[in-house]
């Protein structure tokens, strides 16, 4: 019995000694890693007296701190940033649907300024800005180093105002000026209408009204259309869609997924990862469906069309989308401002994360540039046919309603035809669901 005290004893004494080798160097480094950190606030604090007492002009104490706290996040990635309270309320307005400016989501890459997409009929749009341009001067003014809530601001005025911005395009020899009258942006976050028998859904931002919607600009459509049995598909254009908020891309990727992940959600900790899965009910009822992307769609969007691309719940049709994987979450701060701080990244439901690679589309589809006008002569020339030859028989073995059905047929071909100079993309999305519907002996009629 005295031989296993004295062995109980002895391990007790190694592991105290174990563990005071262990602990007692790790103890000492965080002690070391504290008196390190606060020599560097009272460097801060050092500097910051100097500049107050000794700046070549008078400074406000205020706007340095707001500098160094902005400094401090934006330093960390282009979607972390400080909110004065001006900023932070006009983000809230931005999220109910309605605010002031261009029209534009940007980014900062590599110390410019960079256009995430244009919004549909906002200033921007209209004044021919496209995703992927970059901004280099405002009013003659440069924006190079400037942060990117700095180079906004810079951007912002009065509605009715002009501004020019100074653009940098691929496939332009030379930057370029683009006069823009500053506006009151409405947003419209889901525009729906049917082309041929395709309900086509144009999701231009995510934010409180996106899925409501969405869910009534399909169920409008549906009903003109006089029935699910009468649609062949639906096409959601994600296509310059910047995001917004999660949970509206959660609730639209929920509207065409019966079950299933949709997103899940990691940052530091593991422990407070989240996931996201799908409900019961398909607004869609089964019915294909087609997703557009491009270079401008980003964040929100990339999660739906994540989604229902894993699910091969559709068909990703487009472009290399933005590859914004991360989460931002708005934590309010003392005095009503506000910080935007990159707290975890988000894994589509096969667990792959999008960041900086983007989500990439099943068929590649460019948009082609706008062609020149044609020559006058050569506009009006129209091919010839069998009709056309004096003397040519008639054709009387059709009745007339299938002559009828021939012209309708006909007439929806050339619809398609002139929807493929406006909108290539969009119509080769839209043939992919005539396409699926053929195999299809109960679907509707082309």
């Amino acid at each position: 019995m005295k031989k296993f005290v004295m062995a109980g004893l002895a391990g007790t004494l190694a592991g105290i000694l174990a563990t005071t080798q262990i602990a007692g160097p790790l103890l000492a480094q965080e002690a070391v890693n504290k008196a390190s950190v606060y020599e560097q606030l009272d460097l801060f604090g050092d500097i910051f007296e100097r500049i107050r007492a000794q700046y070549v002009e008078e400074v406000e104490p205020e706007e340095l701190i707001e500098a160094a706290i902005d400094g401090m996040l934006t330093s960390l990635d282009p979607h972390s940033s400080y909110l004065s309270p001006d900023d932070a309320e006009q983000m809230r307005v931005q999220t109910r649907g309605e605010f002031g400016g261009l029209g534009i989501e940007v980014t900062q890459e590599d110390g410019f300024v960079k256009v995430v997409s244009p919004i549909d009929d906002t200033p921007a749009d209209e004044a021919g800005i496209e995703a992927g341009d970059f901004i280099t001067h405002v009013d003659g003014e440069s924006i190079l180093g400037l942060t990117l809530d700095k180079a906004v601001d810079l951007m912002r005025g009065p509605v009715g105002s002009e501004i020019v911005i100074t653009v940098v395009r691929e496939g332009e020899p030379d930057p370029f000026d683009v006069t823009i009258i500053r506006d009151t942006i409405k947003l419209t976050a889901v525009r729906a209408r049917t082309e041929g028998t395709s309900v086509v859904l144009r999701v231009t931002t995510f934010n409180d009204q996106t899925f409501p919607n969405l869910q009534e600009g399909l169920k409008e459509q549906i009903e003109e259309a006089g029935g699910i049995d009468k649609v062949n598909g639906v096409v959601l254009d994600l296509r310059n869609n910047p995001g917004g908020l999660l949970t509206q891309a959660i609730k639209v990727s929920d509207a065409f997924l019966n079950e299933g992940e949709i997103v899940s959600t990691r940052g530091r900790d593991p422990e407070e990862g989240e996931r996201f899965n799908a409900t019961p009910g398909d607004l869609a009822e089964g019915k294909p469906i087609v997703v557009l992307i491009n270079g401008g769609s980003a964040s929100a969007s990339e999660i739906v069309a994540g989604a229902l691309q894993d699910h091969r719940r559709a068909i990703v049709v487009g472009t290399k989308s933005f590859g914004k994987g991360s989460v931002q979450t708005v934590m309010p701060l003392r005095g009503d401002g506000a910080m935007r701080l990159t707290t975890s990244r988000y894994y589509t439901p096969s667990g792959r994360s999008i960041q900086a690679l983007g989500v990439s589309p099943d068929i590649i589809v460019e948009q082609p540039r706008p062609a020149p006008e044609p020559e006058e002569e050569e506009a009006n020339a129209r091919s010839r046919s069998e009709a056309d030859l004096r003397g040519s028989l008639n054709n009387d073995s059709l009745s007339e309603d299938e002559i009828r059905q021939i012209e309708e047929d006909r007439a929806k071909a050339e619809a398609t035809a002139e929807l493929r100079e406006e909108d290539y993309q969009l119509a080769y999305a839209i043939d992919i669901l005539k396409g699926l519907s053929a195999f299809n002996p109960n679907g509707p009629s082309q």
